[in-house]
C-alpha cells in the first residue's frame, strides 16, 4: 500500500508540474497532503510537516542570503571591470571572441541566475557576433554551457534542491564538486577554442577602427544609481574571503552569507532607505526559490515520515539487478542527463531522487554521494524545453529553438561527461561501492 501511495504520489506530482497544471510550489504543498490523508496519516501530518520544514531551513536561509549577497555584488559593480575588460580584449579576432563569451558567460553566471546571465553577454557580445559575422549559435550555445556548469553553485537551484530533497548540508555536495565542475569549465574554453579557431580560419580578423563598438559604460548592473565603483577593492576582497571560508567551511554556509551580505549592505549602501531599495529590488528572486525549498519540506517530510520513500525504495530495489545497485551513483549522474532534459529539475530532485538514493544505500553509497552525482547532468538540463529562461536566450539571439538544441546537445553531454570523469577520478563519488 505504502508503495503503491509514494508512486502515485510522485507520478501525479511530476504529471501536474510537466503538464503545467499547478505550480511546483503548490504541487508541493497539496499533492502530499492529500496522498497522506488518503492514506490514513492525517493525526501525524502536522508534525511529519513541520519536521521536513525545519530540517530544510538552514538551505532557505542559505539560498536567500546567497541570492542577495550576489545581486548586491553585481549592483554594486564589481563585476564591470571584468566585463570590460573581456570585451575590450576580444575585438575583432572571431577566437578571442569565442573564448570571452565562454569567460563573460562564466564570470556573469556567478549569481545563478539564467535570466539576467542571457540578457547582459547577449546585449554585450551580439553586436560583435554581428560586426564580424560569426554565428549567434556559438554565442548561444557557449553562454548557456556555462550557465549549465555554475549552475551547480548552492544558490543556483539544483544543488540545493538535492540538498534539501535528500537532507544533506549544501556545502558538503559542493565544494567537493568544485574540481569536477573546473573540468567542465575546461571543457567549455576547448569548445570555445575550437569553434573561435574554425571561425578565424573562416572569416579571418576584423580590425575594428573608427567604428568600435564603445564598451566603456558597459555595466552588469541593472541599477545605475546601485554602482559603488570607489569600493569595487573592498567588495572584491569580501567575496574572495567568503569563497576561501566557504570552501574551508569555517562556519555554516547559512551564517557564511549572512555575514558576507550584512557587512556588504553596511559598507555600500549605509542609508537606511538605500538598503531597503537593494532588498526590495531582489525580493522576487529570493522569495520564487525560498518558498519553493520549503514548500518541498512539506513533500519530503510526507514522503519519509510515512515510510513511502522506504517502501518505494525496497520495490526499486527488487527490480534493479543485483550486479548495476554498486554502480547506482554513476547511473544516477548518466541518468540525470535525460531526466532533467524531459522533466523539470523539481520532479527529478524531489521525486525521483529521494528513490534512488535510499536504493543506493542499501550498497553503501551515502546520500551526499548520489546528490552530487545527481547535479552532473545540469549543462543537458538548461537546453530542456521546460526550462523558459532559454527561450529568452534564443530569443535575444535571434536564433530557432531548434538550431540551438542540436548545435549545443552534443557540446552539453561531453561537458556533463568531462564533470562526471573528473568526479570519478577524484573519488567525487564511486564508480561502484564495495559494500
Amino acid at each position: 500500500m505504502l508503495t503503491f501511495l509514494g508512486f502515485a504520489m510522485v507520478i501525479t506530482f511530476m504529471f501536474l508540474i510537466m503538464t503545467k497544471r499547478l505550480s511546483a510550489l503548490i504541487a508541493l504543498i497539496i499533492i502530499p497532503i492529500l496522498f497522506a490523508l488518503f492514506g490514513g496519516f492525517a493525526p501525524k501530518i502536522g508534525p511529519m510537516m513541520l519536521e521536513g520544514i525545519t530540517k530544510l531551513a538552514p538551505t532557505g536561509v542559505m539560498l536567500m542570503f546567497a541570492i542577495l549577497y550576489f545581486a548586491l555584488m553585481i549592483d554594486s559593480g564589481l563585476f564591470d571591470p571584468a566585463v570590460r575588460k573581456i570585451l575590450k580584449l576580444v575585438k575583432g579576432d572571431p577566437l578571442k571572441v569565442s573564448v570571452g563569451t565562454a569567460v563573460l558567460a562564466l564570470v556573469v553566471s556567478l549569481d545563478g541566475d539564467g535570466a539576467t546571465t542571457y540578457m547582459i553577454c547577449v546585449a554585450a557580445m551580439l553586436p560583435l557576433y554581428s560586426r564580424i559575422g560569426m554565428s549567434p549559435r556559438i554565442m548561444a550555445g557557449l553562454i548557456i554551457l556555462a550557465g549549465g556548469v555554475m549552475n551547480m553553485t548552492p544558490w543556483g537551484g539544483p544543488t540545493a534542491r538535492a540538498a534539501s530533497a535528500l537532507h544533506v548540508d549544501p556545502s558538503d555536495i559542493f565544494v567537493p564538486m568544485i574540481p569536477a565542475m573546473a573540468a567542465g569549465v575546461v571543457a567549455i574554453l576547448i569548445i570555445a577554442y575550437f569553434y573561435g579557431k574554425r571561425e578565424r580560419a573562416r572569416l579571418g580578423e576584423l580590425h575594428l577602427i573608427g567604428d568600435e563598438i564603445d564598451h566603456s559604460e558597459i555595466s552588469v548592473s541593472q541599477f545605475p544609481d546601485a554602482r559603488r565603483p570607489k569600493l569595487i577593492w573592498f567588495n572584491g576582497l569580501l567575496t574572495l574571503a567568503l569563497m576561501c571560508t566557504l570552501i574551508a567551511g569555517l562556519l555554516p554556509l547559512p551564517v557564511l552569507f549572512m555575514v558576507a551580505f550584512s557587512i556588504a549592505m553596511i559598507v555600500n549602501y549605509p542609508c537606511l532607505q538605500q538598503q531597503k531599495d537593494r532588498v526590495a529590488a531582489h525580493a522576487g528572486s529570493v522569495l520564487s526559490v525560498v518558498s519553493l525549498i520549503f514548500a518541498a519540506g512539506i513533500f519530503t517530510g510526507i514522503l519519509s515520515g510515512t515510510g513511502m520513500v522506504d517502501a518505494m525504495s525496497k520495490s526499486l530495489l527488487a527490480v534493479i539487478p543485483d550486479f548495476l545497485g554498486p554502480y547506482l551513483a554513476v547511473i544516477t549522474a548518466l541518468v540525470s542527463m535525460p531526466f532533467t532534459f524531459f522533466m523539470s529539475n523539481d520532479a527529478f530532485y524531489y521525486g525521483v531522487l529521494p528513490v534512488l538514493s535510499e536504493a543506493a544505500s542499501h550498497y553503501g553509497i551515502t546520500a551526499v554521494e548520489m546528490a552530487r552525482a545527481s547535479i552532473v547532468g545540469q549543462p543537458v538540463h538548461l537546453l530542456s524545453p521546460l526550462v523558459p529562461s532559454t527561450y529568452l536566450l534564443v530569443a535575444l539571439a535571434g536564433i530557432e529553438f531548434g538550431d540551438h538544441q542540436r548545435f549545443t546537445l552534443k557540446w552539453a553531454v561531453l561537458v556533463c561527461l568531462c564533470i562526471l570523469a573528473a568526479a570519478l577520478l577524484l573519488g567525487t563519488f564511486p564508480l561502484f561501492s564495495t559494500l
